[in-house]
């Protein structure tokens, strides 16, 4: 009896190809509408914001009128500080909370492995009560340092699973050729093991980027006052009672976008290779 071939998986009929060509288009096109839609409407005047033809009078007014008639400038200052401290904070603390979780063992480090975990799972608007109280009693309301501290709340516990997980990767003999070398714990840290972790580096600091840049929630309500707010805030100004804003709101927005895709350009090629390694132990 001949032996049957075995089908490979890229056997497939054309109408099964046929239809997971069709599937990826579609799922690109819903994709991709909300940004193009987004790009399209800043360039038209509000009487056409809803209008079914891509541009019909193409106009820079909204993208002037963000930027000289209201706070955007303020607003990005602002979300620059907040997000610098929080990224550059978040992921110190993240990376030595991490690998002191994957080399030393200590009292209490599997509980402090659930807390971690555990502090996920609360959703913000649980969170904001106790935070703002907390803060209103710490005066640190409308303050761009009482921001970076919520933030952090949110991106450490995560990123320090990640950065976990990813220094496990990496052998305990570089830590210990260091130690013979008479480095101390954090010196190995610092000099050897640190370098050879920019992948995890990249995610963590994607993450804690995205968290102070993209968050609404605690912006709105912990920062109050045109001149305290940042963009994610700022924007909710274009939209209120009596009507909204469209062409100021889609134009912020795409300025908001192009930093963040900026960021993601610059980290992507260590992204994957951070999130294997990163889900690979625990």
């Amino acid at each position: 009896m001949a032996a049957t071939r075995r089908r490979s998986p890229l056997d497939r009929s054309p109408l099964a190809s046929f239809g997971l060509h069709a599937g990826l288009l579609a799922a690109t096109a819903v994709a991709l509408f909300p940004p193009l839609w987004l790009l399209v409407t800043s360039f038209k005047p509000n009487s056409e914001a809803f209008s079914t033809s891509l541009v019909k009078s193409f106009t820079l007014g909204n993208y002037t009128h963000v930027v000289r008639d209201t706070y955007f400038l303020t607003w990005f200052g602002n979300s620059l500080i907040v997000v610098f401290g929080t990224t550059v904070i978040g992921v110190f603390v993240a990376a030595t909370t991490g690998y002191a979780l994957s080399r030393f063992r200590f009292p209490g480090m599997r509980p402090l492995m659930w807390v971690l975990l555990v502090t996920q799972m609360f959703p913000m608007a649980v969170l904001i009560v106790p935070l703002y109280n907390t803060m209103a009693t710490l005066g640190l309301l409308n303050q761009p340092v009482g921001l970076i501290l919520t933030y952090l709340t949110v991106a450490v516990p995560l990123c320090a699973w990640l950065m976990k997980g990813f220094f496990d990767t990496i052998p305990v003999a570089i830590d210990e050729s260091g130690r013979v070398d008479g480095l101390s714990p954090f010196g190995t840290f610092w000099r050897l093991v640190l370098p050879l972790a920019k992948p995890g580096l990249a995610v963590a600091g994607f993450y804690t980027f995205v968290t102070a840049w993209a968050e609404v929630a605690y912006a709105t309500a912990f920062m109050t006052g045109e001149e305290n707010l940042t963009l994610a805030g700022g924007l909710q100004t274009f939209v209120n009672r009596y009507g909204a804003d469209w062409g100021s709101m889609t134009a912020a927005a795409v300025i908001i976008a192009v930093p963040a895709a900026l960021v993601f350009g610059f980290a992507q090629r260590h992204l994957v290779a951070g999130l294997t390694a990163g889900a690979t132990k625990s």
